[in-house]
C-alpha cells in the first residue's frame, strides 16, 4: 500500500522539480545606471561615482553590471558557450543610465540578464 501511493508522489516531486529548474528565463525590461560590479557590492552605491571610475574599473576587468533604483542588480551574461564578457556591450554606457530588454534569470539570490536591446534611458 506505501509503495503504492509513494509512485505517484515521487513522479509529482519530479516532474515540479523539472518546472522549477527550467532554463527558461522571463522577458523584461529594466532600467538602471551601468557601473562596475565590486562598486555596486562594496560601496553601496546608488549611482556611479563617475563615468571615468566605472570605465577604468571596466578596463581594469571588472564585470560592468546594472543597477536599479531599488537596488536589484542585473548581472549581464552570454547565452552562449562559450560565455563571452558583456563589458564591450555596456562599456558606451558606463557611468550612465540604461534601459535592456531581455531574458531574466534569477538562481540563488542572483539575477543577470541576457541583453537582446540596449538604449540609453529617457529616463
Amino acid at each position: 500500500m506505501k509503495l503504492t501511493l509513494a509512485a505517484p508522489a515521487v513522479v509529482a516531486l519530479a516532474g515540479w522539480l523539472t518546472l522549477a529548474a527550467s532554463p527558461d528565463g522571463d522577458q523584461k525590461t529594466v532600467t538602471g545606471w551601468v557601473l562596475d560590479s565590486a562598486c555596486a557590492f562594496t560601496k553601496g552605491l546608488s549611482k556611479p561615482i563617475s563615468r571615468e571610475c566605472a570605465l577604468a574599473c571596466a578596463r581594469k576587468g571588472s564585470p560592468l553590471v546594472i543597477l536599479q533604483n531599488d537596488g536589484t542588480i542585473y548581472w549581464p551574461i552570454s547565452e552562449t558557450t562559450p560565455a563571452a564578457s558583456q563589458n564591450s556591450r555596456l562599456t558606451p554606457f558606463a557611468g550612465k543610465r540604461v534601459t535592456a530588454s531581455g531574458k531574466v534569470y534569477n538562481r540563488g539570490g542572483s539575477t543577470a540578464i541576457v541583453i537582446e536591446k540596449l538604449d540609453a534611458s529617457k529616463e
